[in-house]
């Protein structure tokens, strides 16, 4: 019966011709940490204004149907209650949309200088990361060869 050939030796000898650098993995890692925290932080400043404009909503909102809420002496009375609160109502409306929509600006503006820093830094990254891989592969050719 035919022995199976051991490649471990030759894989181990082909492994160390190549050295890996782990720093690289290591500055990506911290690069991207830094990057989520960035990102995170965001989201929640984001998701922090738009809960306080909501809860603003919601006081300003209650506080216009108490005079809904009121007995009134005339039916037409209560008529223009409601009225008064659709109108109102509508109008706190508007202002809060308005305020979610400079939220979302805000978020979407500040991703956008993030994702472009994100990248500058990545491919800076990439680039010394190559150059050293040169170096090293050019290195380890150097002595290949003259072995």
């Amino acid at each position: 019966m035919n022995k199976t050939q051991d490649f471990t030796k030759y894989m181990t000898d082909m492994m160390g011709a190549f050295p890996v650098d782990t720093s690289a993995v290591q500055e990506a890692f911290k690069t991207q940490a830094a990057f989520a925290e960035k990102m995170s932080s965001v989201a929640l400043q984001a998701a922090e204004q738009s809960a306080e404009i909501s809860h603003k909503w919601t006081r300003e909102t209650l506080a216009k149907m108490a005079p809904v809420a009121t007995v009134k002496d005339e039916p037409t009375d209560y008529a223009k209650a409601m009225t008064d609160f659709a109108s109102a109502s509508a109008e706190v409306a508007a202002e809060n949309m308005a305020a979610f929509a400079e939220v979302a600006k805000k978020v979407q503006m500040e991703t956008v200088e993030l994702m472009m820093a994100a990248g500058k830094e990545a491919q800076e990254d990439a680039t010394a990361a190559v150059k050293k891989a040169t170096a090293e592969a050019t290195t380890a050719t150097k002595k290949a060869s003259a072995k």
